[in-house]
C-alpha cells in the first residue's frame, strides 16, 4: 500500500493572506484540524501549514486580532512532505522523525496532491502501526524548562 491510497485527497486549503478567522472557519466548515498554505500564484504548492492549534498559540493566547492577522503570521513554514507513491511505511517513519501529525503528500511536480494525517493511518492501518506513530510522534523533542 502506498501514500496514496491512505491520504485525503485535495484537501482544503489557504494562502499566507487568508486571514485567521477565515482559516478557523475552513476548518469548521471541513472538521479538519489543519490547512495547508498554498502560494497565492501557485495555488497548488505548499509553503506551510496552520493548525488550530497554531492559531491558539500564536495568535489567541497573545491577543492578536483573527481578522486583521493572517495565516502567514502564524503558519509553520518548516515543511515535511511526502511523494504520493512512497509507502506508508515510509510515510509513517519520516512522520515519526519530523514529530509532525500530519504528512502533506505531493505529485512529482510538487504540486500538493494530498494529506495523511494520524487519523487516517489510524482508521486504515494496523493497530500496532497506528500505536508506534502516536507513541513517537508524542515523545517531547527536548526537556521540559525547569521553573524555580
Amino acid at each position: 500500500m502506498n501514500v496514496k491510497d491512505l491520504m485525503s485527497f485535495h484537501p482544503h486549503c489557504c494562502t499566507p493572506e487568508t486571514n485567521l478567522r477565515d482559516a478557523a472557519q475552513m476548518m469548521c466548515d471541513c472538521d479538519c484540524g489543519a490547512l495547508p498554505v498554498v502560494e497565492d500564484g501557485d495555488r497548488e504548492r505548499p509553503v506551510g501549514i496552520i493548525t488550530d492549534r497554531d492559531i491558539a498559540c500564536r495568535a489567541v493566547a497573545k491577543g492578536k486580532d483573527p481578522v486583521k492577522t493572517t495565516v502567514g503570521d502564524c503558519m509553520s513554514t518548516h515543511l515535511s512532505t511526502i511523494h504520493e507513491d512512497a509507502s506508508i511505511e515510509e510515510c509513517c517513519n519520516a512522520m515519526e522523525r519530523a514529530k509532525i501529525r500530519r504528512m502533506l503528500v505531493v505529485n512529482r511536480k510538487g504540486q500538493l496532491s494530498g494529506i495523511v494525517s494520524q487519523a487516517d493511518v489510524a482508521l486504515r492501518m494496523a493497530e500496532d502501526q497506528a500505536a508506534e506513530l502516536v507513541r513517537e510522534v508524542s515523545q517531547p523533542t527536548e526537556e521540559p524548562s525547569l521553573v524555580g
